[in-house]
This record gives structure tokens, sequence and C-alpha cells, in this order.
């Protein structure tokens, strides 16, 4: 596992179910509202620092979601886009990075074509079971509750040890 998270060049990342866990509060006036772990966010910004490209790619458009990446400095975020493979795939060309340079991070059946092509897939604990399947790696940690902290310290940790 060590070899493949020493070769991350960049990561893609779901929002709902990975950023969050899943669930969309929408109040009296219609408006939408999402949680996001204050740790998840440290380990989006130790990853930048490090020089790893962050891809987020997700089938719902959100204001709250928008607002987080731009507050962790996500440049890369499509939002409201179900092709996440076509997106992938162009941002991956854009860059001059591998699919094997790559890893993914997802939670539902719409990030199993992006899932299936990367170098190193990973599903979150609360993810579908299909999705899970899929991936070479697990997480311990539930999507929106530290599962991303959780994969940028074992990327850093990897790449120390070059």
């Amino acid at each position: 596992m060590e070899a493949k998270l020493k070769k991350i060049k960049l990561i893609g990342f779901d929002v709902d179910g990975v950023f969050t866990d899943g669930k969309i509060y929408i109040n009296e006036n219609g408006e939408e509202s999402k949680a996001f772990h204050t740790q998840d966010g440290q380990g989006i910004r130790n990853l930048l620092e490090i020089g790893i490209k962050v891809l987020v790619i997700s089938g719902r458009k959100s204001k709250a979601a928008e607002k987080r990446m731009i507050e962790l400095g996500v440049n890369d975020y499509f939002l409201g886009y179900r092709e996440k493979k076509e997106i992938f795939l162009k941002k991956i060309k854009d860059y001059q990075i591998k699919l094997t340079e790559c890893a993914f991070v997802g939670d539902d059946i719409s990030d199993g074509d992006v899932l299936d092509i990367v170098g190193f897939p990973i599903a979150v604990s609360n993810g579908r079971d299909e999705i899970k399947k899929s991936a070479f790696y697990t997480t311990q940690k539930s999507g929106g509750n530290g599962a991303i902290r959780e994969i940028s310290d074992l990327i850093i940790k990897a790449k120390d040890k070059e």
C-alpha cells in the first residue's frame, strides 16, 4: 500500500458522503446546509502544502460546498457534474499526471467510474458495499467524520519515507 501512496500526485474527492456525512439539511426557507469536519479541512490543506493536487467533483451543486472549497484553497472543484470520469480525465491530462499517480475517494455508485480507473481507489467506511468492493482501501473513519484526514495522513506518512 505504501508504494502506491508514494506515487500519488493528485487525489479526487466526492462531496456528499465524503466531505460530509451524506446528510443534506434543508430549512423552512428551502436553504441547504451541510456540516464539514475541521480535521478533514486540515487534511486538505496538508495535501496542498506538500504539492498534491486536489480535485473535487460532485454531482450536486451546493453553495455550502463551494464556500468550503474556496475556504480550503481548492481551486479545482466541479459541483453539479454527474459525469465525474470525464472531468477527472480532462484534469489529469491538463496536469500531465498518469492514472496510476491518482487516487479518488467516493461513497456511492456515482463515483464508481472514477474509482475503476485510478491507481488508488478509496471508499469511505460509510459508503455503499459495491463501492467498498472496488476500493483498494476503505477508511476506518466515516465520510464527514475524519475520513479525509485519515487519507491525507496516510499519504503524507508514505511520502515522508521517500
